[in-house]
């Protein structure tokens, strides 16, 4: 997934939780609070002192007073300490928590407290564009409350299509990333965790040699996983975004080195995992950085997008699946739903926003009209233009073209008058999938509401 970044060291402001409608809340910085719907704050309260009460007979009648209301006659009753943060647990054993090497292991008083001793997940996806970690505790059934993120855009795929492999700048690039995320997780007492990598380190031939570096040098072990897994997690992800109601879905998830699209028959009983009615999908072998580098991203004519589009349908065509919803995409239980950086872009030029906003973007619906005013409002700009806009800047600003380009191709294969707009994706598909088999929303078990 091609996110949008926040900053070089800045915590991610557009994390999400899992949740059943597009969240409006936004996220605090990273130590404090989530974005999302939560059921109070971040660690919970501090328990309250309780002043005992006592017995008094007065007057043959009783009177009750608390120790807190002493009178003045009296000496004041010594204070009474708040109750410290629980302590957290240590980490249990399994592959799952294994995946964090044990120099991320740290003295217990050292831990920062947990929220409500509720158990900690953490998912780090490295791209080829961005390098993005969230820290969440579970929250309602379904759901789950963001306590840490980080977001840094890394380039890991800069020069990758030409080359075939990672250059040393751009793995110096996402070590220093990786660097600040295991600082994040070593402090903090895991449940579980899942740290992946996709398409960059996939298709590298010092993919795997690049990975021994980072265990190296941050202690973090990676795990590089197939397109047919990065197209689940991304479904899983957004499965609240998907209304009752709703009978087909074509989900896209628009990468640097990457595309991954998922066609999804949800009519009848719908499962609790949205990715169990995936019934086809691709990767194509092309995202925003590898077809920016192809065609050129900087100063992009009519011509030069044309041309981009009709490499991205070439792929499209080879995808012999792509029918498979054709029968519900005549009315109007069909929509798009796009997760990436491409399309939360053209969201906030769409809303014209002074500055990115996640609340307002998130489960945001464009029409097609709209798409297509956005699509030309960017070609219209040249390069300074676009990274003049607060929702491009300079980072993705040789980037967004080449992602509107992926977009009209797909618009083209399933044409639909709907699009529905993701600021969230793979790692939340990580997180979802974590809690559900750790069992966290189950009755009875704390970290989950109860019917």
């Amino acid at each position: 997934m091609e996110d949008r970044d926040t900053g070089a060291d800045a915590p991610e402001a557009g994390a999400s939780g899992v949740f059943p409608l597009p969240s409006n809340g936004a996220e605090a910085p990273a130590a404090a609070r989530s974005a999302v719907p939560v059921s109070g704050e971040d660690g919970g309260p501090h328990p309250k002192a309780k002043g005992k009460r006592r017995r008094k007979r007065r007057r043959g009648r009783k009177v009750f007073a608390r120790d807190d209301a002493t009178p003045a006659n009296k000496p004041p009753a010594p204070a009474i300490a708040r109750a410290a943060p629980p302590v957290a647990k240590a980490v249990p054993a399994g592959a799952a928590a294994a995946r964090v090497l044990s120099p991320l292991a740290v003295r217990r008083d050292m831990r920062q407290p947990q929220a409500n001793d509720l158990p900690v997940f953490a998912a780090l996806d490295l791209g080829t564009n961005n390098c993005r970690l969230l820290v969440a505790v579970p929250g309602r059934p379904g759901q789950f409350r963001v306590i840490d993120a980080f977001s840094r855009i890394v380039r890991l795929g800069e020069g990758l299509a030409a080359n075939g492999r990672l250059s040393e700048t751009a793995m110096d690039r996402a070590v220093d990333a990786l660097k600040v995320c295991a600082d994040k997780l070593r402090n903090r007492t895991l449940e579980s965790a899942r740290l992946v990598a996709t398409e960059a380190c996939r298709s590298a031939a010092n993919g795997e040699e690049f990975l021994a570096r980072v265990r190296a040098e941050t202690g973090l072990t990676l795990e590089i996983i197939d397109r047919q897994t990065e197209a689940r997690l991304a479904v899983s992800g957004c499965g609240s975004l998907v209304e009752r109601g709703t009978d087909g879905v074509v989900l896209f998830d628009i990468g640097g080195g990457s595309s991954e699209i998922a066609l999804i028959d949800v009519r009848g009983q719908r499962s609790p995992r949205l990715a169990s009615h995936i019934v086809a999908w691709t990767s194509l072998p092309i995202g925003v950085v590898s077809l920016a580098e192809k065609f050129g991203g900087r100063d992009v004519t009519r011509g030069t997008f044309d041309a981009m589009i009709g490499h991205v349908k070439s792929l499209l065509d080879r995808f012999a699946e792509r029918s498979s919803l054709d029968h519900v995409m005549n009315d109007g239980s069909f929509h798009l739903l796009g997760t990436s950086g491409t399309v939360t872009t053209l969201a906030g030029v769409h809303l014209d926003l002074e500055r990115y906003d996640r609340r307002r973007v998130d489960g945001l619906w464009m029409d097609g009209g709209s798409v297509d005013r956005m699509v030309e409002k960017l070609l219209g700009w040249d390069f300074q233009q676009r990274v003049a806009n607060a929702c491009i800047g300079a980072d993705r600003a040789d980037l967004v073209l080449a992602g509107c380009a992926i977009l009209e191709a797909i618009r083209g294969v399933w044409p639909s008058e709907r699009l529905r707009v993701a600021d969230r994706g793979l790692r939340e598909g990580i997180l979802s999938e974590l809690m559900g088999d750790a069992g966290v929303w189950r009755r009875g078990r704390r970290g989950g509401a109860r019917p």
